[in-house]
């Protein structure tokens, strides 16, 4: 390994290539992602300093306020010393769990919704949707952090709600087009079981990094000309074509076996 690779966790490493995209003019869509990218509060604030919207799934024991509720205002100021800033809570006044938020939602705020069509059945699940704001360690900041969708998904054969997101969608944003979104990850499951087994991605059994790195790029680059290819075509065509901009070769690179140049 490098030694100026260092160890970053998966939210840090899929911010920056998040922020990359953005840079490389990638046409900007919802950002969605399962609960280990999603309960990281880090990478949540990422996506929204970039102006991305997102719906991530979260563990149903995050912390938020429930709807119409805030940290309560800073301390009011004394007659002398800097003016407190930063928002506080009180003994009668705390963030719920998530699941308590759903615990508490009665049978008409459920509604059954189908997403899209299956293998052999159309998809469809009961689900609820609130507003709040999230409460992670809100009490450092001097502003309550914006309003989110609370998106619960409640199978009726289940004994408790199975699945939690948030969404930074607008306050208008229909409850059909909040779970059709979420439900997006299943592409990224696709795609991944797509590239190991179909492509060889988890076909690599060599040890070293640049070995790995030559099999992962190849693999990566060989899913995205079958991706953009799959989009000319009917029915991925219905959808747009991708319209990926044409990376800009490195001044640096030169093609494998080209003379050197004094």
């Amino acid at each position: 390994m490098p030694d100026d690779v260092v160890f970053r966790t998966k939210p840090l490493i899929a911010a920056e290539q998040i922020r990359q995209a953005v840079a490389d003019g990638v046409p900007r869509a919802p950002v969605v992602a399962d609960a280990a990218y999603g309960n990281d509060t880090k990478f949540r604030q990422a996506l929204l300093d970039m102006a991305l919207e997102y719906v991530v799934g979260i563990h149903p024991t995050l912390s938020v306020w429930p709807p119409g509720k805030e940290p309560l205002p800073p301390k009011p100021r004394k007659s002398v010393g800097r003016p407190p800033k930063l928002r506080q809570r009180a003994p009668n006044h705390q963030p719920v769990l998530a699941k308590e938020i759903a615990a508490g939602l009665g049978p008409k705020d459920w509604q059954t919704i189908t997403w899209r069509n299956g293998t052999k059945q159309k998809l469809r699940s009961r689900f609820a949707a609130v507003r709040v704001r999230p409460a992670n360690r809100d009490y450092w900041r001097s502003e309550p952090l914006p309003e989110q969708w609370l998106l619960i998904e409640w199978p009726e054969e289940e004994a408790q709600p199975t699945k939690y997101w948030l969404g930074s969608l607008a306050a208008d944003t229909s409850l059909t087009a909040l779970v059709t979104t979420a439900k997006q990850r299943w592409i990224i499951e696709r795609d991944y079981a797509e590239l190991k087994q179909e492509l060889g991605l988890g076909h690599y059994e060599g040890r070293g990094w640049r070995g790995f790195h030559h099999h992962a790029t190849l693999c990566i680059a060989a899913y995205g000309f079958l991706i953009a290819e799959r989009s000319r075509y009917s029915p991925s065509a219905r959808a747009g074509q991708l319209q990926l901009a044409l990376p800009e070769v490195p001044p640096e690179w030169k093609p494998r076996g080209a003379r050197p140049t004094s």
